[in-house]
């Protein structure tokens, strides 16, 4: 598992994230605080506070190359 602080602070970039992240197979989830939603969730995401940074775990075991690739523009 790897863990990246990612910002979603406008919904156009929630859209665009839910987007990119469907298309892996792989197991995401976004903590804020002792909140823990699935973050192909675009209702989940829109229940977090997301004026600050959130944490996206990321269970894979390979491949954690090409999903930090896809999420550059959203890690902080």
């Amino acid at each position: 598992m790897k863990t990246v602080k990612i910002s979603l602070n406008s919904i156009d970039k929630v859209k665009s994230f839910v987007n990119e992240i469907t298309k892996f197979d792989y197991d995401f989830d976004l903590v804020s605080g002792r909140y823990v939603i699935d973050a192909k969730s675009i209702m989940g995401i829109f229940s977090l506070d997301l004026s600050k940074p959130i944490d996206l775990n990321i269970h894979a075991e390979g491949g954690v190359d090409e999903v930090l690739n896809t999420l550059k523009p959203y890690i902080v």
